[in-house]
C-alpha cells in the first residue's frame, strides 16, 4: 500500500459558503494530510420508494476509480458546520477535537477518509436539510430510509459496492437501526457510543424521567427545522408513556437481527446516555465478527484522535477494501482500566462482560457505614431526608482495599428500603473512588464534565420488578411495565443497575457508595444549557430508610477481575 502524499500548502482551502449545489472541486483543510483536493457533490437527491426525496453530500477522491463508501446519517443537518469547535465558552471541557472545516457534528471527517481512498456520504434523514416531511427520530422509518440510501450508494459508478457506516451518538443510534435491516451493500459498521433503548437510556433512568438532556435535545431538533411539517413530540411521549409500553418498544432496534461485522466503541464516561446502549448493542448483536473498544475518556475527543482513526481505517480496509492487514488478529475486546483522570492501562479480553469476572458481595453495615465481605449479624437502620438540600439527602458506605483490585463491568446494589408516609421512592446511586489521601478521584463523565464519578445508577422503587430472563447477577434488568407502590411502612428489596465501569483501586484506596434522594453529580447550572441529565420531577417526600445486616442482605455486588 502506498502512503498518501501530503497535501499542497499552496492550495487555498475552499470556503464552505462558496460550495454550490451539484459538483464542486474543492480543497479541504485536512488535519492529518494538509490541504487536499477532492470532489464534493452537494445536495444530491435520492428518491425513496414512497416518492420522498432525501439529500446527501458526497466527498470523493479527485481521480477516476471505484471506492468504498463511509456513510453517516442523522437529522442534525448535513451542511451543519460543527458547533463542537466553537462552544468553548459555554462548554469548556470538550477536549481537543481536530477536524477539517467540512466535518459536520459527530460525523466522519472527509479530510481524513478521502485522502485514504474512501468516499464519504453524509445523509440528511427525513425531516431535515431540504426535506420537510415528518421527522420521527430513532425508529424504523428512519432505518428504512437509511437502508435505501445505502443501497443507492452501493450501485453508484464511483462505488465499489461496499458501504460502511460510521459516526457518534445519533449517528450510532441510526446504525443500530439500519443494521437490524441488513441491507445488502452494508458490509461493516462503526457505532461509536450510541444508545438503543430510548426508555432506559435517555428518556428515563431507572424509571425516573430525565428533565435535562432529553428535553434539551428535543428542543434543539425542533429549533433546527422550523419548516418541517411534523416533528414527533418526544416530550409529550415522555409524559404520556411513563412505563415501558409499546411506544417505547417501537423505539428499540432488534439488535439480535444485526449480522454485519462491527467495530464498536463504548466508554465508561457516557453513563446516562450512550454507555449502557453501546454495551448492549455489542452483546446482543448476532454478528460473528465484532470487536469492542472501551475507553474512560471524552467522546468526541476520542473519536477524532489519530489512534482511533487508524483503528477505524484498519477495520474498514479489511471489510470494505479486502486488504489483508491482519485485522482478524485484533483482540475482540480492548478496555481501559482507569486509575486517575486520563490515566489508565489498556487491557484485552475475549468478550464482554469479561469472562473471568468474579461477582463479589460487599455488605452494607449501617452501624459504622462500612462495606464488608461478610454480612453483619446485627440489623441496623439508617435514614436520610429525601427532600433535604445541600447534600444532606444522602448516606455513604465505604471500604478500603487491602490489595490492588480491578473492578470492570456492571455493579448491582441490593437494598432493603422503606419510606415514611410515602408510597414510592426515587433512589440515586453513585460509586466513587477515594485515594489514600482521602480525596475523591474524579473521571470524565457525561456530558464531557471533569468532576465525574466511577459509576451511576438510579431506580424508582415502584419500578423494582425484574425481568428474570434478562437479569444476571451483576446486571438487574427492570421491566418498567407496571408500578408496585409501597404499602404504609413496607420494607422491600430492590436491585439497582449500576452502569458498566472499569477502575483500578490500589491498596489503601477506597470505594464509596452514595445513596441519595437527588442526583449525585450535578450538571451545568447555566439556564437553557441542559447538556447533562437532570431529574427534577422526583416523587420523593420525607424520610428514606435503608436496612442492613441480620435479615437484610443489603450489599454492593462488584465485578472483581483477577490480576493473573
Amino acid at each position: 500500500m502506498t502512503k498518501q502524499m501530503l497535501g499542497n500548502p499552496k492550495l487555498n482551502v475552499t470556503p464552505i459558503e462558496s460550495v454550490t449545489e451539484g459538483t464542486n472541486h474543492i480543497v479541504v483543510d485536512s488535519i492529518q494530510y494538509g490541504n487536499q483536493e477532492m470532489i464534493m457533490e452537494k445536495d444530491i437527491p435520492v428518491t425513496m420508494q414512497d416518492g420522498a426525496v432525501l439529500y446527501v453530500n458526497v466527498f470523493r477522491p479527485n481521480k477516476p476509480g471505484q471506492f468504498p463508501v463511509v456513510m453517516s446519517a442523522d437529522t442534525y443537518g448535513k451542511d451543519n458546520k460543527p458547533k463542537i469547535t466553537n462552544m468553548g465558552a459555554l462548554w469548556p471541557t470538550l477536549g481537543t477535537i481536530p477536524t477539517s472545516s467540512f466535518t459536520p457534528e459527530e460525523s466522519p471527517d472527509p479530510g481524513y477518509w478521502v485522502p485514504n481512498d474512501y468516499i464519504v456520504v453524509k445523509v440528511a434523514l427525513r425531516g431535515s436539510s431540504n426535506n420537510n416531511d415528518a421527522l420521527y427520530p430513532w425508529g424504523l422509518s428512519e432505518a428504512k430510509d437509511y437502508a435505501e440510501v445505502i443501497e443507492w450508494a452501493g450501485v453508484q459508478e464511483w462505488s465499489n459496492g461496499n458501504v460502511g457506516t460510521n459516526g457518534v451518538s445519533y449517528l450510532a443510534v441510526t446504525q443500530w437501526w439500519v443494521a437490524s435491516l441488513n441491507p445488502a451493500h452494508l458490509k461493516a459498521m462503526i457505532p461509536w457510543e450510541g444508545l438503543n433503548d430510548m426508555y432506559r437510556e435517555v428518556a428515563f433512568h431507572g424509571g425516573i424521567p430525565d428533565t435535562g438532556f432529553y428535553r434539551f435535545w428535543y428542543d434543539g431538533i425542533v429549533a433546527r427545522w422550523p419548516e418541517t411539517k411534523e416533528i414527533e413530540d418526544l416530550k409529550a411521549a415522555q409524559n404520556q408513556h411513563p412505563l415501558f409500553d409499546n411506544y417505547w418498544k417501537g423505539k428499540q432496534a432488534n439488535l439480535s437481527a444485526i449480522k454485519v461485522p462491527m467495530f464498536v466503541c463504548a466508554s465508561w464516561s457516557t453513563q446516562g446516555l450512550h454507555n449502557r446502549g453501546t454495551f448492549e448493542g455489542f452483546k446482543q448483536a448476532s454478528s460473528t465478527d465484532k470487536w469492542l473498544k472501551i475507553h474512560g475518556r471524552k467522546e468526541w475527543e476520542t473519536y477524532y484522535a489519530r489512534e482511533s482513526l487508524e483503528q477505524q481505517k484498519a477495520f474498514f480496509d479489511y471489510y470494505l477494501k479486502d486488504v489483508d492487514n491482519d485485522w482478524q488478529d485484533t483482540p475482540k475486546v480492548s478496555y481501559e482500566v482507569r486509575d486517575k483522570f486520563y490515566q489508565g492501562e489498556t487491557k484485552y479480553a475475549s468478550n464482554f462482560p469479561l469472562p473471568n469476572t468474579q461477582a463479589t458481595a460487599l455488605y452494607l453495615d449501617g452501624q459504622n457505614m462500612s462495606l464488608n465481605s461478610e454480612k453483619p449479624q446485627d440489623t441496623a437502620k439508617v435514614a436520610y431526608n429525601s427532600e433535604a438540600e445541600d447534600g444532606n439527602d444522602e448516606v455513604r458506605f465505604s471500604t478500603t482495599f487491602d490489595q490492588d483490585t480491578e473492578l470492570t463491568g456492571n455493579m448491582k446494589l441490593k437494598l432493603w428500603v422503606s419510606a415514611d408516609k410515602a408510597d414510592d421512592m426515587d433512589l440515586f446511586v453513585g460509586i466513587k473512588k477515594i485515594n489514600r489521601q482521602g480525596e475523591e478521584v474524579n473521571f470524565p463523565d457525561f456530558n464531557h464534565i471533569e468532576n465525574g464519578q466511577v459509576a451511576t445508577g438510579w431506580l424508582r422503587v415502584s419500578h423494582r420488578e425484574l425481568d428474570q430472563n434478562k437479569s444476571t447477577p451483576l446486571q438487574p434488568w427492570h421491566t418498567h411495565e407496571k408500578e408496585a407502590k409501597l404499602n404504609n411502612d413496607e420494607i422491600v428489596p430492590v436491585a439497582i443497575e449500576i452502569l458498566p465501569s472499569g477502575t483500578l483501586f490500589k491498596q489503601g484506596e477506597s470505594i464509596q457508595v452514595v445513596i441519595k434522594g437527588s442526583e449525585v453529580v450535578k450538571g451545568n447550572s447555566t439556564p437553557g444549557l441542559s447538556t447533562r441529565y437532570e431529574h427534577d420531577e422526583t416523587i420523593n417526600q420525607g424520610t428514606h430508610n435503608i436496612y442492613t445486616g441480620g435479615d437484610y442482605d443489603s450489599h454492593l455486588l462488584v465485578p472483581v477481575i483477577p490480576n493473573h
